[in-house]
């Protein structure tokens, strides 16, 4: 669920593409069809839920929307989708709805448009701002699995092997509670970006609108693109930032981050060794990897105690991966590494502020069920956008072995990560996955011309030109400049128009 607050800065370019022409007039109305009755639904308005502070300071409005829980039997069941409204200040010059999603996938988005408002300025004004939670998360519906039982810690000794044999079984388990809870069985299949996006068009719909205007970021971006090629016709101004390879899989997006992230750490290594009064990680750039590469080796033998807690390699390499990303870690993420050194070689060490903050999420009791969200969509979709995730355990272990002759520090993580879905149910069909490949020529980004420079880490010509190109952890390219505005002017083949139906 990343990196909405890294967009902000795109700020008036953003505005910008916002106020552009009016809307097309609107089409002709048609025969009524078989969602008739959830187009045309009367929303009861009221304030928002009490976790929702911000939206209430805000004065936003909340309701929900009821939708098909199968689009294809829309007699039957229904489920209900959370949806937040700030209604436009300048009614005057009124452009329409503006929905956005955050990413994830798995993440709420019932208060995403507010973090919008300072990069739209007055561009906001002329938008009614509608947040939504995907089906099945937060306020809409939201899908629960059996409690996860208290985590097992490794013992005193361990290796790679038994590491990951681990989190097979963590996979296995977290899929069993989820499948087996409740009637999950009969929800789990319709969660899917298709349906998201279908849904999206139903809130656009039950408001009155012809159109809706849409941002989005990393998987919300994906999202976007699929609403783009369901109802094209639909769209008015659609900002898509952070976009994932439409013809790579989930697993191989995970994968493809191994490398910018190991030039990541090259780049926090040589800002640490400048460091080294304070960090005592080395004078050189190698020295501190030697570090942080020891640290890991030493952990596949014996864990880390540190805090009250024994940390394995898999989760010393999630540790490092999440902070690399952001050059405004470098300080945190030295700190971090700094205990963690001290307490593998056996010194006694207090976990600084940084540590310790991870260290209480690890504890967490809702730590397992807040990885929930983004599986069932991961799974859901077979592996959005172009496929699912190898169903034999030993492929993931063969190419995290592979994987450490050039990628020793991340390369274990992002090639020996287990989706949840590894033993679930079959994966949905490919007509109803995430998006169409045969579209991918449409949803290419440009980097903005004057955009603010910074140090990169990325994998992108550009990013080595240090124009703020990173990736975020899924592997995304993360380019707050990479700005697409997707305005198709015919549907992506058969499967994707929905308007039509």
């Amino acid at each position: 669920m990343r990196g909405l607050t890294s967009t902000l800065s795109i700020g008036l370019s953003l505005a910008g593409l916002l106020t552009g022409a009016a809307p097309a007039p609107a089409a002709p109305s048609r025969t009524p069809g078989p969602l008739s009755a959830y187009e045309h639904q009367r929303l009861a308005w009221g304030r928002c839920p009490e976790a929702q502070k911000e939206l209430n300071a805000a004065g936003a409005e909340c309701a929900r929307v009821t939708v098909p829980l199968d689009y294809s039997a829309p007699g039957g069941r229904t489920i209900r989708i959370a949806i937040s409204r700030v209604k436009a200040a300048d009614t005057a010059h009124r452009r329409g709805i503006l929905l956005s999603n955050p990413g994830g996938p798995g993440g709420s988005g019932l208060a995403t448009t507010l973090a919008l408002r300072p990069a739209l300025k007055e561009a906001a004004d002329g938008f009614d701002l509608i947040g939504f939670d995907p089906r099945f998360l937060g306020e809409s519906s939201p899908l629960r699995c059996a409690p996860a039982p208290p985590p097992t810690p490794p013992g005193p000794s361990t290796s790679a092997r038994a590491d990951f044999e681990a989190s097979v079984r963590a996979a296995r388990d977290t899929a069993r509670r989820c499948r087996e809870h409740g009637d999950n069985e009969a929800l789990l299949p319709h969660a899917s970006s298709r349906n998201v996006a279908r849904d999206m068009d139903v809130i656009r719909a039950a408001l009155g609108e012809r159109k809706l205007s849409y941002y989005g970021v990393s998987y919300g971006a994906d999202l976007g693109a699929v609403y783009t090629q369901m109802f094209p016709r639909r769209t008015d101004r659609m900002v898509i930032d952070s976009s994932t390879d439409p013809t790579a899989t989930q697993y191989e997006l995970f994968q493809r981050s191994g490398r910018p992230t190991e030039e990541a750490l090259d780049a926090w290594a040589a800002w640490t060794a400048r460091r080294h009064d304070t960090y005592r990680l080395g004078r050189t750039a190698a020295q501190v990897r030697a570090a942080v590469q020891g640290l890991l080796e030493r952990a596949e033998r014996r864990p880390v105690d540190i805090g009250g807690q024994r940390l394995n390699a898999p989760v010393l390499r999630m540790l490092l991966k999440q902070p690399i990303q952001h050059t405004e870690n470098d300080a945190a993420l030295a700190a971090i590494v700094r205990d963690l050194v001290g307490a593998a070689a056996g010194k006694s060490v207090e976990p600084g502020p940084e540590l310790a903050a991870m260290l209480a999420l690890l504890s967490s009791p809702d730590l397992a069920d807040s990885m929930v969200g983004g599986a069932i969509y991961m799974c859901g979709d077979g592996g959005w956008p172009a496929g699912g995730w190898p169903k034999d355990p030993e492929t993931y272990w063969r190419n995290s072995v592979r994987s450490r002759a050039t990628q020793p520090v991340f390369g274990p993580y992002v090639n020996g990560m287990i989706a949840p879905c590894l033993s679930g149910p079959p994966q949905r069909a490919q007509q109803d996955r995430g998006l169409d490949y045969r579209a991918q020529r449409s949803h290419r980004a440009t980097c903005r011309p004057g955009a603010t420079p910074g140090r990169c880490r990325g994998d992108e010509k550009e990013a080595r030109q240090r124009n703020h190109h990173r990736q975020d952890s899924c592997g995304h390219p993360g380019t707050p400049e990479g700005l697409v505005q997707v305005r198709p002017s015919q549907p992506f083949g058969e499967e994707c128009d929905e308007e039509q139906k």
